[in-house]
């Protein structure tokens, strides 16, 4: 049937119509796609070139370089070394298993340092690099090198650690650095992203952690452009981090080796200051440990050998531990009894060898008894009975008042751990602590150093040095930080009548130089050099035994204490011996030693010595000598 020219007409007119809905559609489509496209392309290509890049380009964390410390004489404690390791990228490395069984036919891996690596891998998130291989070897970099394409994810870096070139000397004062642990992150609210870099060091123990903030320093950052399995091309660009502070403490590297090598195997501590501005020049405890095996993974057995030693060599004893001060607390009592007024210093005391007390009798250490004696004398012959019958009259509340006032009872502050403020009782406290009352016999026992009192070998050098000079000197073991010094605290007069500190120092100084002082044998005689101390024995036991009849640690300790020279100190010097028996006999020659050390800087003359001492000295300086000079090559060669 033949269309009519009306329907032909219609049917154009509606495929125009038609034509021109679907050109406008498609028109209007095109428009928002170039729109769209424009947004994108324009607008938002700031945008997309970053997530472009971010498939592309990865930041990496720079560990910054950690802040040396130094001696007073700028020797070198703690420095960075640096060292090779392993790590490797859980997202990169696909099949861990097999990755590592890959990596260890070129590198001599530790099995359970691969197992704490890959536990660790599956529970950190998936960019994080971790450690497989600390300390290897450059031929062993070099062979991972060379084989990277075969071993996705693995990377091979080069960092710095921690190393102690003294290796024992300063272990007890530095500490040591380790990796940062679950543990050390609790202790922050918002972590730092440096302190999760694989095995990144922070400080342990010691100054290392007191000054974790400033050694640390800020990390730096690099672009790495990677392509598309993760592996890195080449490096864009880098900004290094911001180095830790050093930092510079008032230790003597020399005094200190010295005093350690003095000290050889006791279990024993001894303290040096400088009495003017309270530095410490040197602080040891004696057996010590080498902070490095720490640093680079400390084995089991080193590990045990240490917590089984019974000389304790990784307790800090100069200011973790507390002993009882024997008869070097004297001084206090001395003091105590002068500020009351309850005596003078020609005020006398008769010594029959014991006092009578109700029911119980305290002995002096001399049975037969010392006769009438007056201050200077019972220092002298560290008479006990004199201070009984001096501490009942003066109380046990005037006692405490004046130990805490030559820095008793109370933690010194200087940046060590663990540090103890020992024990100056009283009423209050034994009421509040023990439940009881204070009962005379406590004063009797408080009155030379024993009973509840408990002083640790720092407060002893801190309260020779005030004795020594009259003013509250503080101690001072950090002398810079990052080059700027810190501050001299204390120094202001102590409370206390001038004439009455004479009195007593009269009293050690016949201690050392006369011919009945407890200590004579260890004087100085060389001229402005003569020293004054104090011997002191503390009990560790309540029968009366002798120390050589008994085991090693049920021997009374051996304290003492001196300043030196006796006209203008310079030096005081606090030692104990741990079990060592008499003061007189074990701690004093030792206090004498090094505190010629310290006065002459170095070695000192044998005619320093009295002339019944020099054999013995000249073979004792030849000894040292031959052992450190032995330990030094050693030590070297651990290096």
């Amino acid at each position: 049937m033949r269309r009519t020219p009306k329907d032909t007409a219609d049917s154009a007119r509606r495929i125009t119509r038609r034509g021109l809905l679907l050109g406008t559609a498609q028109l209007a489509f095109a428009g928002a796609l170039g729109l769209r496209m424009r947004y994108m392309q324009v607008d938002q290509a700031d945008e997309f070139r970053l997530l472009a890049e971010e498939n592309r380009i990865n930041i990496h964390l720079i560990p910054p370089s950690r802040g040396r410390i130094f001696d007073r004489n700028g020797q070198t404690i703690a420095e960075n070394e640096p060292t090779y390791r392993i790590t490797m990228r859980r997202e990169d490395a696909g099949d861990l298993e097999d990755t590592v069984a890959r990596l260890a036919q070129l590198v001599d891996l530790d099995e359970a340092s691969v197992a704490r690596a890959l536990e660790e891998m599956r529970t950190s998130p998936p960019f994080l690099q971790v450690t497989v291989a600390d300390r290897v070897s450059w031929e062993e970099i070099s062979r991972v090198a060379v084989n990277a394409p075969a071993l996705p994810g693995v990377t091979p870096e080069v960092g710095l650690s921690r190393f102690y070139p003294q290796h024992e000397t300063f272990a007890h004062v530095v500490g040591y650095v380790g990796p940062v642990s679950e543990r050390d992150l609790e202790k922050y609210e918002d972590p730092e992203p440096v302190l999760r870099i694989p095995r990144f060091q922070i400080g342990k123990v010691g100054i290392e952690t007191k000054f974790e903030e400033q050694l640390r320093g800020g990390a730096g950052a690099k672009r790495v452009e990677v392509n598309a399995v993760g592996r890195v091309m080449r490096e864009l660009d880098r900004r290094e981090g911001t180095a830790g502070d050093d930092l510079q403490l008032t230790l003597d590297s020399e005094l200190q080796d010295y005093i350690k090598a003095r000290l050889g195997h006791e279990s024993a501590s001894a303290v040096v200051m400088d009495v003017e501005s309270g530095d410490i020049l040197a602080i040891a405890s004696s057996p010590s440990y080498d902070p490095n095996k720490f640093v680079r993974g400390i084995s089991v057995a080193d590990y045990s050998v240490l917590r089984e030693n019974n000389h304790r060599p990784l307790a800090s004893k100069t200011v973790q531990d507390a002993y009882p001060p024997g008869s070097t607390f004297k001084i206090i009592t001395a003091l105590a009894g002068l500020e009351a007024g309850v005596i003078g210093p020609d005020d006398t005391a008769y010594c029959p060898g014991h006092l009578e007390l109700g029911s119980r009798r305290f002995h002096c250490w001399k049975r037969s008894g010392h006769g009438r004696v007056n201050l200077e004398q019972s220092l002298r012959d560290s008479c006990d009975v004199y201070y009984y019958e001096l501490a009942m009259k003066v109380g046990i509340e005037n006692i405490a008042a004046m130990g805490r006032k030559m820095g008793l009872g109370s933690a010194p502050d200087v940046p060590m751990s663990a540090v103890t403020s020992g024990l100056m009782p009283d009423k209050d406290w034994k009421r509040r602590e023990r439940g009881a009352e204070w009962l005379v016999g406590d004063t009797v026992n408080a009155s030379i150093g024993q009973g509840f009192v408990l002083t640790s070998p720092l407060q002893q050098a801190i309260m020779t040095a005030r004795l020594a000079t009259g003013r509250k000197i503080e101690p001072r073991l950090v002398r810079s930080i990052g080059g700027q010094d810190t501050p001299i605290t204390g120094g202001e007069p102590l409370d206390i009548d001038p004439l009455h500190l004479r009195y007593v120092r009269k009293g050690m100084d016949s201690v050392v130089n006369s011919s009945r002082g407890t200590a004579r044998r260890s004087r100085i005689v060389a001229d402005g050099m003569q020293m004054a101390g104090k011997t002191g024995t503390s009990q560790v036991r309540n029968r009366v035994v002798r120390n050589s009849d008994v085991p090693w640690e049920e021997r009374d300790h051996a304290l003492f204490i001196s300043y030196a020279p006796v006209v203008n100190p310079r030096i005081a010097v606090a030692v104990v011996i741990e079990h060592g028996g008499g003061g007189s006999s074990a701690a004093a020659p030792v206090a004498r030693d090094i505190m010629l050390q310290a006065l002459y800087n170095g070695t000192p003359p044998l005619e320093a010595y009295p002339a019944s001492e020099r054999e013995g000295a000249r073979q004792l300086q030849e000894r040292i000598e031959a052992e450190r000079t032995a330990r030094a090559r050693a030590e070297g060669r651990r290096a």
